[in-house]
């Protein structure tokens, strides 16, 4: 909790509420999930409760009001208007188990949403079920897994993971039961190919690649990986997280990949950030068809239908209760209905311009790029190595003071194998005047560390909540109110 503003309970007049206990107690309802006290409920005017959660939602930090160059995570400012209509009454009031013949006209947008992911990546079909990125790539890594058991290839259960991955690859191939093999990347920011054919064998399942890849920047081997892979048998599965940087550019089928994932709340509307809802739609190749996740709607006969296990026996199942995010697949068909072709296009040519702007800009300022001999894809890396040797100010002090100047941090500390580092992203839909005061911000900030570094390491200063313990709050979380007041008696 913020320590501006009190929780509702704290305002004066909240009590406990007398109730009445069933008279009848249903025969399936355990005794220990009855109620036995009074409830607590807080007694305020409609008037305290706006000005409340108003106050509250003024206190988070929003891509509505601030600059949020989050790498690798495009949290960019998504349109209204894809919001309006997924809130449509006819979207909100259908219930997921009504007869398919009143749900036609959703899932007529659904049906023409995965024909339109699958333009977008070149696979030969999409589902839409998953419902985050990390679920799309538990869905790809378990058809590889299907594809290769239903061949009697048991043994392939290596799944190779470069050294700049995200962490959900490595996690994800052991959830499906796989072994991790890491793979190297060259100090220029391309895998080490040398380093993978040592790797690749009869044991190989298939590799998990982002590209343009964390380090932000466009694997330039990508067609000899591929053949290198498919040649010992393995499959190519791609990290959907910077698809940004190519849409209407290149197709991830072009490169060789045979299944994606695609992230419609980073790419295509949905708000991303703060544990919101997701969506991880997966699109595959010929031969990954037959065990795409269901439901997948399917048109026969002039209608729309749900293709479900009994359609397709091969299916690695269901990995949400419905049909995914419903939500979320509906701003992201508006989102490309918007678009069209042209203005996907014109999606990855902002982010990459806007990314190479910036990267020039802190370039000439002095800050020293990870990979200076590259250009940026819709990402770059900065490394405070320097600053942090000679002043002792870290990434992180950055990251804190960035805050008091109106500005959400860049990723700090990933990839892991960059010291010190900032992965930027800008987004496609930043201006330039917004740009130019990052850089300035950025410059002020390395200006501080050698001449005030306390103002740094003490950051930040304005914000409704100080610098807090990270591991602490993260490992042992306060979640619970324990301050009820007690029970008044008139």
């Amino acid at each position: 909790m913020t320590m501006t503003e009190p929780i509702i309970f704290e305002y004066r007049g909240s009590r406990r509420q007398p109730f009445t206990p069933l008279s009848e107690v249903p025969a399936n309802l355990p005794e220990d999930a009855l109620r036995q006290d009074q409830l607590l409920m807080p007694q305020v005017s409609e008037l305290q409760v706006v000005r409340h959660y108003t106050r509250l939602s003024q206190l988070n930090y929003s891509i509505d009001t601030n600059f949020y160059p989050l790498g690798s995570c495009t949290m960019k400012y998504n349109p209204r208007i894809c919001n309006r209509l997924a809130m449509l009454p006819g979207f909100l009031a259908r219930h997921p188990l009504a007869p398919e013949e009143q749900g036609q006209g959703f899932m007529q947008c659904l049906f023409e949403l995965q024909q339109m992911l699958q333009q977008v990546t070149g696979m030969a079909e999409v589902s839409l079920t998953p419902m985050a990125g990390a679920q799309g790539e538990l869905a790809g890594v378990a058809m590889i897994r299907a594809y290769h058991l239903s061949r009697g290839d048991g043994d392939r259960r290596q799944i190779i993971v470069p050294d700049a991955a995200h962490g959900t690859n490595p996690a994800t191939a052991t959830m499906c039961g796989c072994e991790v093999v890491e793979v190297a990347t060259r100090p220029d920011g391309d895998l080490d190919l040398d380093a993978l054919r040592t790797i690749l064998g009869p044991k190989t399942a298939g590799i998990m690649l982002t590209n343009p890849s964390t380090l932000g920047v466009f694997e330039r081997q990508i067609e000899a990986i591929a053949a290198a892979v498919h040649d010992v048998g393995g499959l190519l599965y791609y990290d959907g997280a910077n698809l940004n940087a190519i849409l209407g550019k290149i197709l991830p089928v072009d490169m060789g990949f045979d299944v994606v994932h695609v992230n419609l709340h980073k790419t295509f509307s949905t708000p991303h950030g703060g544990g919101g809802p997701g969506s991880g739609a997966v699109g595959v190749g010929e031969r990954l068809r037959p065990y795409l996740p269901v439901p997948i709607v399917e048109r026969r006969d002039g209608a729309y239908v749900w293709a479900d296990e009994s359609d397709r026996p091969q299916t690695i199942g269901r990995l949400s209760t419905y049909m995914g995010n419903a939500g979320v697949l509906l701003r992201a068909y508006v989102y490309l209905r918007m678009l069209g072709d042209e203005g996907m296009q014109r999606v990855a040519d902002f982010a990459t311009l806007n990314a190479n702007y910036l990267m020039t800009c802190l370039a000439e300022a002095d800050f020293e790029l990870a990979f200076p001999e590259r250009r940026a894809s819709h990402e770059f890396i900065v490394t405070l190595k320097k600053v942090t040797r000679d002043t002792g100010v870290k990434a992180m002090d950055f990251a804190k003071a960035l805050l008091d100047r109106g500005m959400h941090a860049p990723t700090t500390y990933f990839p892991l194998m960059v010291p010190e580092c900032l992965l930027i992203e800008p987004t496609e839909t930043e201006s330039k005047q917004v740009l130019d005061a990052f850089v300035a911000s950025l410059v002020e900030l390395r200006e501080l560390a050698y001449s005030d570094p306390q103002q740094l390491t003490t950051a930040p200063h304005s914000t409704p909540v100080r610098r807090l313990d990270d591991v602490r709050a993260a490992k042992h979380p306060d979640l619970a109110w324990r301050g009820a007041p007690k029970p008044t008696s008139k």
